[in-house]
């Protein structure tokens, strides 16, 4: 019906009452219908539509701005009805037209039937001085705004009760995340109407009584009406922060639970060994370490001693010595008779990690071989595409403990991988890998190994807390001397001017002996997207035109005047892994001074003489995967330069995003506007393995403190309640919301 009314309630079941009322299917509760309009919006139990808290509250007396309505835009505005006329159309039907007004400008209503009598309700109803929510698809006529057909609710109206009605007409008015199907008043009245005989024993509160006496918070069941149906502006904020406590408070106890199980776990203590590899290996380092890589060192050889794993999360800026801080660890688990793993997400990036440990280590790394040192150990790559040869190679040497240190991708997790003394795992790009990868491996140690776990993007503080919160975490700030750094800058493609001196910046570099990365969305005109990457959503309006492809690129460059003789390779994901191998080492030695590649350079890759990066359509990437791809250039003693490239126009919200990296080089800073741009259902892993994020409320940048405290106080509690056997209702509620792939982004054991 065009006035809409709340959801109905199925006739076929008994009222309401169940021994879980709110695992109760809506299926069972509302219409078919409404059933299947819920279900689109991801809501299937009552449990689910409870929790569909309002996106906004609108002030009964305050109206939507009607000026900014957009053609095309479903919306729901609070308007007052104006005026309301029915009339007769030329074909014999009948038209009620009504406009509806902000108090300054006018939307127009308009309703068409085959007789008068079918417009009878909407007649009654749109009365001129009432107000009411009306819920359509934005069109024009004559230069008019409108809605045609649009569902409507009026406020205060249809409520037996005339004294209430005058009442709720005074109160705040929820708003909700709604579709075409179902309209927010509609929602609003089904939650009221399942939310009504609900008593404290049918909502099972997750919080703690002590917890909610401490901040004077209202019980679960308290905390839904405040947030459902608030008599004032009070009640529902009072409702909505509790809600918010309550989602930081699950998710921390479930990680402090998990802290607590591996202090419960035994590993093999790790100890430094005086005049073992790593003493060797740090005698010989060229350069001095810097503070923090000092500082860091000696936390992770206090943690490789003891008789419990290690589990911590190294984090720093680009280019801050990840790689060397890792090595040393694994170093000191050689020393110790165990052996070390280190997992990359990508073969590329697997290859150029034990290119990186073989170079800094020399003859270290050649243990049995000539030239090797009297005590050294062995490096052994594994990967899916080497050839047979080497990778039996490998897997012996893994196997015979010859080799103290393997590197590979997820072919390290295969059956035919064995260790003879697992004990370190180091974790690249963590997120990149899923819960049972990472069991496959831990499963392959005697004991639980030591787990560092390495992120090449900063993360804020709270995103720490949150997403690596059963982690102890590592911070490098500062840069090793000897880099001279990149600057930014943006570039304008639509003009051919700038494309020109763009490509002549990349001759001069590489007349200098420099290197230049070309990066590229696609890898050819016919796919959606390159490597995996994320691509954002355009900020500004469908994207009308073709991203930027690698292998069109490659073309084009070979044309170009301005780079006439300069060779001009490519790198991506489809290649065979021996080609992009060998591209990446020509493209280092300088027989392919210009490589044109999707993101699989982004992180890892670690070329000193590239120091040009030329990013084409960089408004389609985020703010920290353009941080990490400029982290590849300026990496020797030549400075760097990073060109971002876009039709971005200036003022929008892609050109303020790129603005911000033109502007800014610190990382920490970046994540944190990347995280203020970007859905944080991204940031817990939830869009990777399709599912919803839990976090409804709380927001990991705005809401620190109560992160801070729902910490504190769930950390309290497990300490005396390790399992948390006395709180089933918490228990319950961890498993509903980070069950199955939802917890995938907490599984860092």
């Amino acid at each position: 019906m065009a006035g809409g009314g709340g959801l109905s309630v199925a006739t076929t079941v008994p009222a309401f009452r169940s021994d879980a009322p709110l695992d109760r299917p809506l299926a069972r509760a509302v219409s078919a219908g409404q059933a299947r309009a819920l279900a689109g919006l991801g809501l299937h139990t009552v449990g689910d539509l409870l929790r569909h808290y309002p996106r906004r509250y609108a002030a009964p007396g305050t109206l939507t701005d009607l000026a900014g309505l957009l053609d095309g835009e479903h919306v729901t505005v609070v308007a007052e009805v104006v005026q309301a006329t029915m009339r007769p159309t030329r074909d014999g039907k009948t038209l009620l037209e009504a406009q509806v007004t902000d108090g300054v400008g006018l939307l127009r209503l308009g309703f068409f039937a085959k007789h008068r009598g079918a417009l009878r309700y909407q007649e009654h109803a749109l009365v001129p001085g009432r107000r009411g929510l009306f819920t359509g698809v934005v069109s024009s006529y004559r230069g008019t705004r409108q809605l045609m057909h649009p569902q409507f609710t009026i406020v205060g109206a249809g409520s037996e009760d005339e004294e209430r009605a005058r009442a709720e007409s005074t109160w705040p008015i929820p708003l909700y995340p709604a579709s075409k199907s179902i309209a927010s008043w509609q929602i609003r009245d089904g939650v009221r109407h399942l939310l009504e005989p609900l008593g404290e024993d049918d909502v099972p509160d997750p919080l703690p009584a002590a917890v909610r006496a401490t901040y004077h918070l209202p019980t679960l069941r308290e905390a839904l009406e405040l947030a459902h149906v608030p008599r004032t502006d009070t009640d529902w904020k009072r409702g909505l922060d509790r809600l918010r406590y309550e989602e930081a408070f699950v998710l921390q106890a479930e990680l402090a639970r998990r802290r607590a199980r591996v202090a419960d776990q035994a590993a093999v203590r790790r100890p430094p060994v005086t005049g073992g590899l790593l003493d060797r290996f740090d005698a010989r380092l060229p350069f001095v370490l810097t503070a923090g890589q000092r500082e860091v060192g000696a936390e992770l050889a206090e943690e490789l001693a003891r008789p419990h794993p290690m589990q911590r999360l190294l984090q720093g800026e680009v280019g801050s010595g990840k790689t060397v801080v890792a090595l040393r660890a694994m170093l000191q688990v050689v020393d110790a008779g165990g052996q070390a793993a280190l997992l990359a997400p990508t073969e590329v990036l697997a290859a150029q990690h034990a290119r990186t440990l073989h170079a800094l280590l020399g003859d270290l790394a050649e243990a049995g071989f000539l030239g090797g040192a009297e005590q050294a150990t062995r490096v052994a790559l594994l990967t899916g595409s080497q050839p047979a040869a080497a990778r039996r190679q490998a897997l012996a040497d893994a196997a015979g403990g010859r080799a103290g240190i393997v590197v590979g991708t997820h072919a390290l997790l295969s059956a035919t991988v064995q260790f003879a003394e697992l004990g370190l795992v180091v974790v690249d790009e963590q997120h990149r890998f899923g819960v049972e990868q990472r069991d496959a491996l831990r499963a392959k140690a005697g004991t639980t190994p030591h787990l560092l776990v390495m992120t090449a993007t900063p993360i804020p503080r709270t995103v720490a807390m949150t997403v690596f919160g059963d982690l102890e975490t590592s911070v490098l700030r500062e840069i090793p001397a000897g880099r001279s750094g990149v600057r930014t800058f943006m570039a304008d493609a639509g003009r051919p001017a700038y494309m020109a001196r763009t490509w002549a910046l990349v001759r001069e570099h590489v007349d200098g002996g420099g290197r230049a990365f070309v990066v590229c969305p696609r890898i050819s005109s016919d796919d959606d997207a390159g490597d995996g990457m994320d691509l954002l959503a355009d900020d500004d309006g469908p994207v009308r035109r073709p991203l930027r492809a690698v292998l069109d690129v490659a073309e084009e460059l070979a044309d170009r005047p301005e780079l006439a003789g300069v060779q001009v390779g490519v790198l991506h994901g489809r290649m065979a892994s021996d080609d992009k191998d060998r591209a990446l080492a020509e493209f280092a030695a300088g027989a392919l001074p210009v490589l044109v590649c999707t993101t699989v350079i982004e992180v890892g890759v670690d070329v000193p003489a590239a120091t040009v990066m030329v990013v084409l359509d960089a408004d389609r990437f985020g703010l920290s995967q353009l941080h990490q791809l400029r982290g590849r250039v300026g990496r020797g003693a030549a400075p760097g330069v990073c060109l971002l490239v876009s039709r971005a126009e200036e003022g929008s919200a892609a050109w303020t995003r790129l603005q911000t990296l033109v502007e800014t080089s610190d990382g920490f800073a970046l994540a944190a506007a990347d995280l203020e741009l970007r859905r944080e259902g991204d940031v817990l892993g939830a869009a990777q393995s399709g599912v919803g994020s839990s976090l409804r409320l709380l927001r990991v940048t705005r809401d620190a403190d109560v992160i801070d405290r729902a910490r504190a106080d769930a950390t309290a509690l497990v300490a005396q309640d390790p399992e948390l056997t006395g709180w089933p209702a918490l228990v319950a509620a961890i498993e509903d919301r980070l069950a199955g792939e939802r917890e995938e982004f907490l599984d860092r054991v």
